[in-house]
């Protein structure tokens, strides 16, 4: 019989491309990697990877075999999903990835929540951007993602993940009190000649950012480029640029700039995302539902 633990190396390998993106990813050694992947061969008996630049690729029999794999993977989490079910309180491990907005908004009070409510729980939060957390959950290096998408503008989509929406908030354009009375800012073409701050490109608010500088006439200065929200704000608060804030940026703080409505009153969808066979984890569904209870109250609270 084949090894199971081997068979997932190769599948890791169809994921990311690289042996040392595998061993990085799993904490194993290059070498130790590229030594399980040799057994795996001579167990098999015909060659599973090709060397294509500085990447490696399947073969077609390594495809046969990670489409099993995954198919075995799928089952076992299910029948872990299946045995926490079991259990009379929620319990274990979730590992949650989460981008900074939501993160500040969000996670004070869902994590006060799961400690009061479900002490035999454990939540590890890393912070990272939506597009490669969505990856990574799929991957397996998360079990939940709180990710977000912008109003015609889809967020990847990776057929074994489930997707619930969580909340929306709206996008308007950040502008400090000073440069509206030097500017007479009324709407987003007046930004033109302005400094702005953007998020890095190859992300969904830039892009979605830059299209809407785009539609309004303009190409958009952007002097500042960071991933930080609350760098935006500072820089919008000082004078020194302008940004498109959305409503979760606000929570727990005053609003200390002018908000200028964009045409539409365009809204970003925030959800959660987990793999399909884990979905129904009561860890999983715990999480879903304090988060859920979380955005509900500050949506009510805004409101």
């Amino acid at each position: 019989m084949l090894d199971l633990r081997r068979l997932r190396l190769l599948r890791e390998v169809k994921l990311r491309g690289t042996l040392a993106e595998v061993a990085e990813a799993l904490n194993y050694s290059p070498s130790a990697v590229s030594q399980q992947l040799a057994l795996l061969e001579k167990k098999v008996g015909v060659p599973l990877l090709r060397k294509s630049g500085r990447r490696v690729t399947l073969t077609p029999q390594a495809e046969i075999l990670v489409a099993h794999t995954s198919t075995v993977l799928e089952v076992l989490e299910q029948a872990e999903a299946e045995v926490t079910t079991s259990l009379e309180r929620p319990a274990g491990l979730v590992r949650l990835a989460v981008f900074q907005s939501a993160a500040l908004a969000l996670l004070p009070d869902a994590l006060t929540l799961v400690r009061s409510e479900y002490p035999e729980m454990r939540l590890e939060v890393t912070q990272q951007e939506p597009e490669a957390a969505l990856h990574a959950t799929w991957t397996r290096d998360f079990d939940l993602v709180i990710a977000e998408q912008y109003p015609g503008h889809a967020a990847p989509r990776h057929p074994e993940l489930d997707r619930v929406d969580l909340t929306t908030d709206p996008i308007r354009i950040g502008v400090s009190a000073t440069l509206v009375a030097e500017h007479n800012i009324k709407n987003l073409a007046d930004t033109a000649n302005l400094p702005w701050v953007m998020e890095p490109r190859g992300t969904a608010s830039r892009h979605w950012a830059e299209q809407a500088c785009r539609q309004a006439g303009f190409e958009p200065d952007v002097q500042f480029e960071t991933a930080d929200i609350q760098a935006h704000i500072r820089l919008v608060e000082s004078g020194n640029a302008v940004a498109l804030l959305t409503g979760l940026a606000w929570v727990g703080r005053p609003v200390t700039v002018e908000l200028i409505d964009l045409p539409g009153n365009p809204r970003r969808t925030v959800f959660t995302a987990a793999r399909r066979a884990s979905a129904k984890s009561p860890a999983i569904v715990v999480c879903r539902d304090v988060l859920a209870r979380t955005a509900e109250l500050i949506t009510s609270t805004e409101g």
